[in-house]
Parts: structure tokens; sequence; C-alpha cells
């Protein structure tokens, strides 16, 4: 328990702040102002994204290979998925997070880093072997995706053919999601990030928030 606590004062204001941003983007979307929220997604992600990396205590180049790697991996699985439907379905995504490379958001990529390194960096602390803890955390990241893919269809994050999520979709996240997190525990640098059970919690309130409401 002692690695999952949040040791210091700038670790505490980081985690106060995701809280404060993700609790206002919920209020937000439900607010006479939701565009201006909804439009702010992609900033949400990179904030995330800065936050979560800046509580990072090991700055090894292993570590940017892994972010380059999982970026990557995430984008063009995403893009393919898009392209081909071969991979999660029959998708494509609106407008809502922004800038696209042959139909695919970029901001893509750094949503699954985002998840990846999160719930690699939890699950690392259960002492069990890789690949269990890689299917644990995989499995996470499943559930989150199958919070989000409502929220996603209702506010143009993306949308399916006839409306209809396909198994498919949450067997693919699973495998790509697996894959790259044996790479996270495999690599040689500091997985103890108390701010990625943060992320991961207020991800899971607000989307769960979101479907509520």
């Amino acid at each position: 328990m002692e690695r999952w606590s949040l040791h210091n004062k700038k670790q505490k204001q980081a985690a106060f702040l995701l809280v404060i941003v993700h609790l206002a983007g919920a209020i937000g979307f439900h607010s006479p102002f939701a565009a201006y929220f909804i439009a702010l997604t992609p900033l949400n992600l990179l904030l995330s994204a800065f936050v979560l990396l800046s509580a990072h205590r090991d700055y090894q180049p292993s570590l940017w290979w892994f972010c380059a790697v999982c970026f990557a991996t995430g984008f063009i699985v995403e893009l393919v998925g898009v392209q081909t439907g071969l991979l999660f379905g029959n998708y494509s995504y609106g407008a809502t997070l922004g800038f696209k490379i042959w139909g695919t958001p970029v901001i893509i990529g750094v949503n699954w880093l985002i998840l990846v390194y999160s719930s690699g960096s939890v699950t690392h602390q259960l002492k069990l072997p890789i690949a269990v803890k890689s299917a644990l955390a995989a499995a996470m990241m499943v559930g989150l995706d199958y919070l989000i893919e409502p929220v996603a269809m209702r506010y143009d994050f993306w949308g399916w053919q006839n409306d209809m999520i396909p198994l498919q979709n949450y067997v693919m996240w699973y495998i790509v999601a697996f894959a790259l997190l044996m790479l996270f525990h495999r690599l040689k640098f500091d997985k103890n990030n108390p701010l990625a059970a943060v992320l991961l919690a207020v991800q899971f309130a607000f989307f769960g928030a979101l479907n509520i409401f």
C-alpha cells in the first residue's frame, strides 16, 4: 500500500488537479456550455499524460522507448481498424478528438499510453508473474473501455456501424493491451507512480458518472 500512497505535496496537488479537471468535465458535459467542455477532450488527455509522467521518478531511455512504442502501436492499430474494420469492427471517429490522419485522431495514441501506463503501474505492485499482472491490467482496460463506449458514441468521439458495439472490439482491445502491458512490465524502469491509481480511479468515476446521468 505504501507505493500507492501520495508521498509529497506536489503529488497531492497533481492528484487534486486530476480530480478537479475530471469533475469539472463531468459537470460541464451536462451544462449549457457542454460543447466547449467536449471540445476540450484532447487537451484533457494531454494534460493527464503530462501530469502522470511528471510524477514518474526514473526517466530511463527505456521509459521513453516504451512511450513511443505504446503511442505508435495504439495509433496504428486504430488507424488500421478504422480503415479496414478487421480489428475492432466497423467504426469511425467523429470531430471531438481533433486532428486526424487517415480518419484517425492522433490523440488516440496518447489515450493508449495513459491507460497502459496507468494500469501497468497499478498492477506492477502485485506479487504475481508478469503474464498474470498483464492479464489483470488488460482486463482493467477493457472494463474501462466498456464504460467509455456509450459516452464516446453520445459525444461524437467515435461511432459504430448500426450503433452496435461488437464483441470483437473488446477482444482486440484486450489482445493489444496485453501485448503492450507485457512490454511495460519487462522493460527496466521504475514503475511505481502513485498518480497512476488516481488517474485510473477518476477515469472510471468520470465515465461511470456520464453513463448514469
